[in-house]
Order: C-alpha cells, then sequence, then structure tokens
C-alpha cells in the first residue's frame, strides 16, 4: 500500500510562466525589447550624456519667450553704452563678458549674445526637425514601396533617388531661398523662409532615408512572419502597415537623430551665406555671418555661437550612435 504523501503547510502558490527561479533562488523576469534597449542605452554614460544636452536644448528651444522674459533678456535691444565707440569693440575683456552679459556683447550694436543664442536655438530647431520630418515621411514610403514590391517600381524609385541624390541641393537652396522674399503663397516674413527652409532641405534629402529603409525592407520581406501573412491572406497594404513598418522604427529612429545636425548644419550654412534666416531675427548661421567682418575686433563673437552649433551637432550625434548600439539585436 502507498503511503499518503504529507503536504508541508500551504500550497505553493503558482509563478507566472514569465517568472523562473535560477540556481540562486532569485526570480527571473522576462523583459522587452523595449526594456533591453534602455538597458543598453543607459550603460552608454556619452550617449546619455549627449540625450541629455539634447533634452537641454529642446527645452531652452520651446521655452526660449518666456526665459527672456524671465530674465529680461531682449536680443534686439542695442546696448551701445557697452561698445567701444572708437574701435566698436565691447567694453570689457572677452567681448565684454560680465554678469549682466554672460556670454558677452556684440561689437558695434550691444546686443546681448546669450539673448541671441537662446533666440536663435528655436530657429534651427523648428528648421532642423520640420525638414527631418518631411523626409522621414517620404523616404519611408518610397523606400517601403520600392522595397517591398520590387520589379520596375523598384526599379523607377531608385533612379529617382539617384536623381536626387545627384542635385546641386546649395546652389539649389540658394536660388530658391532667395527668390522667395517678401511675400509668397499667403506667408511673408520669417514665417515664409522657415517653410521654404523646411520644404526645400526635407524634400531633397529624402533619398538617403529611403535609400536605408528599402535595404531593410528587402531583408524583412523575406522573413518568415511575412510569408506567414501572406499565406494567411494578408494583401500587401496590411503587410506594408502592420508587419514592416513596425520592424522598421529602430533604424528610422536611429536615422532620423542623426539626419537632425545634418539638417542644422545646411541650415546655418543658408543663413551664413545670407539666404536663410533674415536679420534681425537671430539665428546661429547668421550670427556667424556677422562674426566674419568683426572676428578681429571681437574674437568671442565668432567663437560663441560656433560653439553652441558644434556642441548641438555633437550632442545629436552621440545620442544616434547610442541609439543605433542600444537597439542593435546582434549587440551583445
Amino acid at each position: 500500500m502507498t503511503a499518503p504523501i504529507e503536504t508541508t503547510g500551504a500550497t505553493a502558490e503558482a509563478q507566472p510562466e514569465a517568472v523562473l527561479t535560477g540556481a540562486t533562488q532569485s526570480q527571473i523576469e522576462g523583459r522587452s525589447l523595449g526594456r533591453i534597449a534602455w538597458t543598453r542605452f543607459k550603460r552608454d554614460k556619452v550617449a546619455m550624456a549627449g540625450g541629455i544636452v539634447v533634452l537641454l536644448l529642446v527645452l531652452v528651444a520651446i521655452l526660449a519667450k518666456p526665459i527672456q522674459a524671465m530674465f529680461g533678456l531682449d536680443p534686439n535691444s542695442f546696448h551701445q553704452s557697452l561698445v567701444d565707440p572708437t574701435l566698436l569693440a565691447p567694453k570689457g575683456s572677452f567681448g565684454g563678458i560680465s554678469w549682466s552679459h554672460p556670454l558677452g556683447v556684440e561689437p558695434q550694436t550691444g546686443r546681448d549674445i546669450l539673448a541671441r543664442i537662446i533666440e536663435g536655438s528655436w530657429v534651427s530647431l523648428v528648421v532642423a526637425a520640420g525638414s527631418t520630418l518631411l523626409s522621414v515621411v517620404i523616404g519611408v514610403v518610397m523606400g517601403v514601396v520600392a522595397g517591398f514590391y520590387g520589379g520596375w517600381v523598384d526599379s523607377g524609385i531608385s533612379r529617382l533617388m539617384d536623381t536626387f541624390l545627384a542635385f546641386p541641393l546649395l546652389l539649389f537652396a540658394i536660388s530658391i531661398s532667395a527668390s522667395l522674399q517678401g511675400h509668397a503663397f499667403g506667408l511673408d516674413g520669417l514665417t515664409l523662409r522657415i517653410v521654404v527652409l523646411v520644404f526645400v532641405i526635407g524634400f531633397f534629402n529624402w533619398p538617403y532615408m529611403g535609400r536605408i529603409v528599402r535595404a531593410q525592407t528587402l531583408s524583412l520581406r523575406e522573413r518568415e512572419f511575412v510569408e506567414a501573412a501572406r499565406s494567411l491572406g494578408a494583401r500587401g497594404p496590411f503587410i506594408l502597415f502592420r508587419e514592416l513598418l513596425p520592424n522598421l522604427i529602430a533604424p528610422i529612429l536611429v536615422y532620423s537623430t542623426l539626419l537632425i545636425p545634418t539638417n542644422i548644419l545646411f541650415e546655418a550654412s543658408l543663413s551664413f551665406l545670407g539666404v536663410g534666416i533674415a536679420p534681425p531675427q537671430a539665428s546661429w548661421g547668421g550670427m556667424l555671418s556677422t562674426a566674419v567682418d568683426l572676428y578681429q575686433v571681437d574674437p568671442m563673437f565668432m567663437v560663441i555661437p560656433g560653439m553652441a552649433i558644434f556642441i548641438t551637432v555633437l550632442a545629436f550625434n552621440l545620442l544616434g550612435d547610442g541609439l543605433r548600439d542600444a537597439l542593435d539585436p546582434r549587440g551583445k
């Protein structure tokens, strides 16, 4: 006769399937892909530093007007008393840096450089973010369609990409920006210039995103989950939006963060050449353009906006590199 099995107190509660017990009796919980990517990203201190700088820059750009009002900063207010009337250079050392003007003042005009750096931040980020969004939308649509359907569709879109890549973008941007002055399309002034810059930069930069998305789509369309969707009767649009696009979010996000600093430099270049953001609106490229004629009088007037562009571009690049390493499923 078999002896009865004795129980020891309360019955142990059943553990969920996602929780296992390791050799050290500690619970091992399953983690989502997003949580794994965030853990990888947090380990990269350089990328975290870049992300913090980017977050601060975005907050400064969004709160530019309230910050100026809070501290009494006026980017267009002249302070002739702070400028030497003979040399036209700021009074004091290092471009007139003081407690009242932490980054100094401009030569000739005496305008506060900190106020103009803050004012120019939102212009640069709005143009860069808007043009990047336009490039991403066009590039993703064209790249997914070309990679998924292949054949003559792929050939036609690929040749279109080659045409755009061979286009002299800088010369075209200069001509368009210079010709659309004053009033056009029901817009004028600063709004018109920002819209023109967003369109020119974003519309002619989409092939870079399109090529990356096309290459990823060519690889994904042969995967088992796509074949399974086809076998269940799914059609092209369903597969594109429900199967392929979710798997393309990682490369799209990474390349977008790397495209933003490129567009910041492009906007600064156009403003430097005098066909971007027009005075008196402050912009980093416009400040550099003005500093070319005055750097011998006040070198700091060229260094400060140059450092603003450098730090912004570097921070976005570090953030993009960190996201690429964190979202790479083959990374360790």
